[in-house]
């Protein structure tokens, strides 16, 4: 698969020369950064992205969460390889929350090597120069207005990416966040998600930012399960990385039945991507959500639904609403899902 696209002068047209020959597409694609912490779920959701011929992939920034950053980042430079896509940037973000001390890593989820212990070969190509935040700001800055962000990782970047420039979330088209557990129990403890229990002050500031924000919480996620009899179809498939994906999912899986009592998956990541490049599949409310930054309840999202004129102001007064998804379509996500993973 070739990456490289050109645009023709005389007809608006996009030219796309590959092994295959050379075929025309529309101009326009929408373009998505992925910040990611790659990841089993992850990998899926990214290289759904990458064979989805709506988007335009700028370039992944990493983050500490299932792995620490560095192997984050050594996976995404192996993901957009496996994509065929090696040209495009992998940016590498911070390697601890906003304030400081040790990242909290998956790895008894996502295996030591955070693809399932597959322990595939180190990559051939080399990170950006720059950082993910100094990535994040420039791509955002160069197309105004046309750029999505998929943050699939604890928000650190992004909000570094804020302080760094003010104008980034007038800037960014729109950010769908992997993050929260809405009115229902975390995963990390009883009270926080995983990815906003990771650097819940920077999520803090992602969401109160003002920029346009879609968030797609675990209440949402859990209700999208691959089960047992899925991975095998997908296994048996002739998708382009369905092999690779199914082995991946060993590991995934055997912790769920450990840990869930659940013989399968969560699709968090996947479910996330199509939220994107899906929206008429959820529906959701609006209103402003704060992030408990200390105690027990670390980590918690808290959404103002909007049910009470209150009487005088809170912690949630004056900021700009997000769009939290409240229900969603499960047949429809995960037909999607598999439709698109299965794809030769």
């Amino acid at each position: 698969m070739d990456c490289e696209l050109k645009k023709d002068s005389h007809d608006g047209i996009v030219v796309k020369g590959g092994s295959d020959g050379v075929f025309v597409s529309h101009a326009y694609r929408n373009k998505l950064i992925i910040d990611t912490d790659p990841g089993i779920d992850d990998s899926m959701a990214i290289l759904m992205a990458f064979q989805n011929p709506e988007y335009e992939i700028l370039g992944l920034t990493t983050v500490f969460g299932n792995l620490h950053t560095k192997d984050a980042t050594s996976n995404a430079l192996l993901l957009c390889e496996i994509a065929g896509c090696p040209g495009v940037p992998v940016a590498e973000g911070s390697p601890e929350p906003l304030k400081g001390g040790r990242p909290c890593v998956a790895d008894f989820i996502h295996g030591s090597d955070g693809l399932g212990n597959m322990y595939l070969p180190q990559p051939k190509t080399k990170k950006s120069d720059k950082s993910a935040s100094e990535f994040l700001v420039e791509k955002v800055s160069e197309y105004p207005g046309e750029v999505s962000v998929l943050a699939l990782g604890p928000l650190t970047n992004l909000s570094l990416a804020i302080k760094r420039d003010s104008s980034f979330v007038s800037k960014v088209k729109n950010i769908v966040v992997l993050g929260g557990s809405f009115f229902a129990l975390g995963n990390e403890n009883p009270a926080a998600e995983a990815n906003i229990y990771g650097d819940p002050e920077a999520a803090d500031i992602v969401f109160t930012s003002g920029a346009n924000i879609v968030i797609v919480g675990i209440n949402i996620t859990t209700q999208v399960q691959m089960t047992d009899d899925d991975i095998i179809e997908l296994k048996q498939s002739k998708g382009k990385h369905a092999q690779l994906l199914s082995e991946m999912c060993e590991f995934y899986r055997n912790w769920h039945v450990k840990s869930e009592g659940v013989h399968g998956i969560f699709l968090h990541d996947p479910v996330s991507f199509v939220a994107l490049v899906r929206p008429d599949l959820f529906t959701y409310k609006n209103g402003v959500v704060r992030v408990e930054t200390e105690g027990i309840c670390r980590g918690h999202t808290l959404l103002d639904q909007g049910l009470k004129k209150w009487n005088g102001s809170n912690p949630w007064t004056g900021y700009s609403p997000v769009s939290v998804a409240w229900t969603v379509n499960v047949d429809e996500v995960l037909n999607y899902i598999k439709q698109e993973l299965m794809k030769p």
